[in-house]
């Protein structure tokens, strides 16, 4: 590696790597090109797909503190690196390879964690950070609606028992008045 080339190349996918929030890594043989750019834009546009040589990423990725990817760095291999939300591109890949049997998930890393190509399945199926911070967000009303019919119905309710009592107490003929002063001697 001796290379300026090379060293420039570790050093950008070192980079790429770093600020990544996850990279996934596929083996891409038998794509065409014009696969190869459909599968791009199906990433998404916080994603960037680009194919590397193993040996200068397997070096970049152990420079960036990467090095549970050391096993996946065989046959062609592209990868993704997802800097916005890691499941909009995990469902991209998923979908192109159900189209595209030839594109084959290896695997991949989160946040520094590993994951197989069955984590970026199941990744795949969660819903998007959005939806989740929406139903998350209506969750949160509807428990403040709760609290506040809650809260409003104690006071109504107190009114309506006084205003019972006091009508009850008007029928038995007292309104509320003590008895005469006869009545007590």
């Amino acid at each position: 590696m001796a290379r300026p080339d090379k060293a420039a190349a570790v050093a950008e996918l070192a980079d790429q790597f770093r600020s990544s929030n996850a990279a996934v890594l596929t083996e891409y043989r038998g794509l065409t090109v014009a696969q190869l750019k459909q599968l791009r834009r199906s990433l998404g546009e916080n994603a960037q797909y680009a194919v590397v040589k193993n040996t200068l990423t397997k070096i970049a990725a152990n420079e960036a503190g990467i090095d549970t990817l050391d096993d996946l760095f065989a046959g062609p291999t592209a990868v993704a690196f997802v800097t916005g939300d890691p499941v909009e591109s995990a469902k991209g890949l998923r979908d192109f390879a159900k189209d595209n049997p030839n594109l084959i998930i290896k695997g991949g890393v989160l946040d520094g964690k590993a994951l197989s190509a069955d984590d970026i399945k199941q990744l795949a199926d969660l819903e998007s950070r959005e939806v989740l911070l929406a139903k998350l967000a209506g969750a949160m009303k509807g428990k403040q609606t709760q609290a506040a019919q809650l809260f409003q119905a104690l006071p109504s309710k107190f009114v309506r028992t006084a205003e019972a009592l006091r009508v009850k107490l008007e029928e038995q003929g007292g309104a509320g008045t003590p008895a005469p002063a006869e009545a007590a001697e």
